[in-house]
């Protein structure tokens, strides 16, 4: 037999050393005092500094420390720096009244109040940007980085006092890029985000094809681009870093006296490539405003993005340090605010509820009739037929129990219209999102429609356009608003006691088609004749809405898009399944691209359609 081979010498140690408690480092045996060691400690996390600007920042500070208070990283290894000046809201008291309660849970605090004066003498208005207000900028921003260099902070954190980061990990996944100068993409409802991929010579915003796919998350990573600013991170471990400053300007430095361009011009110099990372979702910003905007523009701006976070995330819940004003919900002038909500969609109810309440809009939920749950006994007992010979326009299919169940939820509400005698009412489903500016949009409008006393049955103001290509007729001396053609979808729309009356004159659920079928044909718009001669009158005097405001929070295909109406059974017949959206529908896609003849061009104009920007 062979002779057994001998035990390699650190197997033998191991086994001498016995079995150790668990998984992980554990202390070494040795047979002499020294030789026993015990596994080192992990590193403390690095040093952070935060330093946030604010002027007149009232309305959005609640949501932004909240978010700045959640981020997963030891509030006892962070400091803060925080700046407030020219002010004319209550921004300096917040702070103050945040920085005494949450001064004991940081590192170190850095408080500079400047009360007086509350304005800037060059400035034109609070959202105007004057050589004065930008080299004080300037020199806050520096001092700043000053105050954390003279700490030996690792890293140090520039977050606007509106920009909410959404996801707790933002820090460290900045801090793995491992770059000198980092930026978190932050999200918007447009275009706009805190980063450029082109630069003119004179350091200006230059478009580039570069920019929408990174925007979009066509393309993931971390990029190369010549400036990030409202949001960012610095690596002062880094030597490079040592060279970069905001004030004053380098030596060489001849073009504009903006904060964010002297900046990238200093990293240009010290060779330091500015970065942007989009591999994740990590908060939002708001679009910025046009110089002669209001400080309620501001607020109502920072509102939108407030509802934008609720479409696809948790609400950003404000900081619990902070006293925040409470809501005066009412109904905007109307009579009722249905909102139309299926009991087992509790996630679009509680969404649904919590934006209208941001919005200070009072509503009556009304629980949706869910056509999946009926029968055909039901159905027959409630007098229901078909429209002879009805197709889907586009698909060819019959009409879903999902349809079935959404006509009838709206059409309890026009039934409730009326025995009460509700003169004007809106309507909202639960799966939409509010553009800009919502609430004084819609009451402008109203306000001037009653000045112009014009006659009306429904206002869309959520709606797809069917009629693409010629432009719909403007209403003259009423500001953004659009005689309807053929067009899709019930999201929202505003219907009048004697609309409701003509609605429900017409006896639809003895000849049911869709209900955004139904509403074309009502008023006369509907291109398909086999329908619209089942109705004799069809006098309904409907107008939209130009621009829309709301729409679906999702489309087909996108991420958590669930379809009650087209993805369900056939009305008569429970054993046929449809999933016609997810297979071949247009319904559910976002408004195709219209011509330039076909748009709506001539629509008298709000001073609000012009108050924000949208890339830059």
């Amino acid at each position: 037999m062979a002779a057994a081979r001998p035990w390699p010498l650190l197997a033998l140690l191991a086994l001498a050393a016995g079995p150790g408690p668990g998984p992980g480092p554990r202390p070494a045996g040795g047979y002499f005092p020294e030789e026993r060691w015990s596994p080192e400690s992990p590193l403390r996390p690095p040093r952070v500094a935060v330093a946030l600007l604010a002027r007149n920042a009232a309305h959005a500070l609640p949501a932004t420390l909240g978010a700045l208070e959640r981020l997963r990283h030891p509030p006892e290894r962070t400091a803060l720096w925080v700046a407030v000046d020219h002010s004319v809201d209550n921004t300096t008291a917040l702070l103050r009244e945040w920085l005494g309660r949450v001064r004991g849970l940081y590192h170190r605090v850095e408080w500079r109040p400047m009360e007086e004066p509350r304005s800037y003498p060059d400035e034109e208005g609070p959202k105007h940007w004057s050589p004065s207000r930008y080299e004080h900028v300037m020199k806050l921003r520096q001092a700043a980085l000053d105050s954390a260099r003279a700490i030996w902070a690792d890293y140090l954190l520039f977050l606007d006092a509106d920009n909410v980061l959404t996801n707790p990990d933002t820090l460290g996944l900045l801090m793995a890029e491992n770059k000198t100068v980092v930026a978190p993409m932050l999200d918007s409802r447009a275009a706009y985000s805190n980063f450029w991929c082109g630069m003119t010579a004179q350091g200006y915003y230059r478009r580039t094809p570069a920019y929408l796919p990174i925007r979009k998350r066509e393309r993931r990573g971390c990029f190369a681009v010549p400036m990030v600013h409202s949001t960012f991170l610095l690596d002062l471990r880094k030597e490079a870093s040592r060279a970069l400053a905001f004030y004053p300007p380098h030596p060489d430095y001849t073009g504009a006296f903006d904060d964010i361009i002297v900046f990238a011009f200093s990293c240009r110099q010290a060779e330091v490539q500015m970065f942007i990372s989009n591999r994740e979702v990590y908060g939002f910003l708001p679009v910025p405003l046009r110089s002669h905007s209001t400080l309620r523009d501001e607020a109502e701006s920072f509102l939108h993005v407030q509802l934008e976070i609720m479409v696809k995330n948790p609400p950003a819940e404000p900081s619990p340090h902070v006293w925040v004003p409470p809501k005066v919900p009412d109904k905007m002038g109307f009579d009722e605010v249905f909102m139309i909500n299926l009991k087992r969609r509790a996630d679009r109810r509680e969404r649904m509820l919590r934006t209208l309440y941001e919005q200070e809009i009072a509503c009556k939920l009304v629980e949706a009739v869910d056509g999946k749950a009926m029968n055909s006994s039901e159905v027959e007992a409630l007098g229901i037929r078909m429209l002879p010979g009805y197709k889907d326009p586009y698909h060819g299919r019959p009409l879903t129990k999902g349809e079935l169940g959404c006509f009838l939820s709206h059409y309890r509400v026009w039934q409730e219209i009326v025995a009460r005698g509700l003169e004007k009412s809106v309507v909202f489903e639960d799966d939409l999102r509010f553009e800009i500016f919502f609430k004084r949009r819609l009451m402008n409008l109203m306000q001037d429609l009653e000045a112009e006393g014009l006659a009306w049955d429904l206002i869309y103001i959520g709606r797809k356009r069917m009629q693409v290509e010629r432009p719909e007729k403007s209403v003259p001396r009423v500001r953004n608003l659009v005689e309807a053609d053929y067009s899709y979808w019930t999201l929202g729309y505003v219907l009048s006691l004697r609309g409701a009356r003509k609605l429900l004159a017409a006896e639809p659920l003895a000849k049911m088609l869709p209900v955004d079928e139904f509403l074309p044909v009502m008023f006369d718009k509907h291109p398909l004749a086999d329908y619209t001669k089942h109705f004799a009158k069809r006098d309904l005097v409907a107008f939209s809405a130009e621009p829309l405001l709301v729409f679906p929070t999702h489309y087909t295909g996108e991420e958590g898009y669930v379809s009650d109406t087209e993805t369900s059974v056939v009305w008569d017949d429970e054993a046929t399944a449809t999933d016609w959206d997810r297979a071949k529908s247009q319904k559910m896609k976002e408004q195709e691209e219209l011509r330039r003849e076909a748009q709506n061009s001539d629509v008298l104009q709000s001073p609000l359609d012009s108050a924000a920007r949208d890339e830059l």
